[in-house]
């Protein structure tokens, strides 16, 4: 969800209340409740956030908006992220140079470039970030953690 002030990621799990809100002046992430975006909010399915890059303009949040599923390990879903939107948190671009703007425009398709190359692959139950072998490796502990947690 988008609104001038923040953007707000809702997770589509059955019974998941969290709402992750973004400030777009301040750049603070807190968590809040579904009830407390507004209704005017501007509503778009994403798959995921990519993360954050600063650049001439401001801060961007980058966000996965088609997936394409690839393969599972162990019954995970493996998915191939194959389009994102990169969203300004900056609501206008009045205060910057004719220059800013230009070098902002370049950094932009730079960076659109990158995200356009193969090689970014998401899972939302299995964890990616570690092999095989290391998490057969692992405390039960660290199994029980939640992907977020690792």
């Amino acid at each position: 969800h988008i609104t001038p002030e923040k953007f707000y990621v809702e997770a589509c799990d059955d019974g998941a209340d969290d709402v992750l809100a973004i400030d777009r002046v301040s750049t603070e992430v807190t968590l809040t409740v579904k009830k407390d975006v507004p209704p005017s909010a501007v509503t778009r399915p994403i798959y995921g956030v990519l993360g954050t890059i600063r650049l001439v303009a401001g801060t961007y949040l980058i966000v996965i908006t088609k997936k394409k599923k690839v393969g599972e390990i162990f019954s995970h879903a493996i998915w191939k992220a194959t389009d994102f939107d990169i969203l300004s948190y900056k609501k206008t671009m009045l205060h910057l140079t004719d220059i800013q703007l230009q070098d902002n425009k370049v950094f932009l398709s730079m960076l659109s470039h990158v995200l356009s190359v193969d090689g970014f692959y998401f899972s939302t139950t299995y964890d990616l970030t570690h092999t095989l072998q290391r998490l057969a490796n692992t405390s039960p502990e660290f199994q029980e953690m939640s992907l977020l947690e690792r």
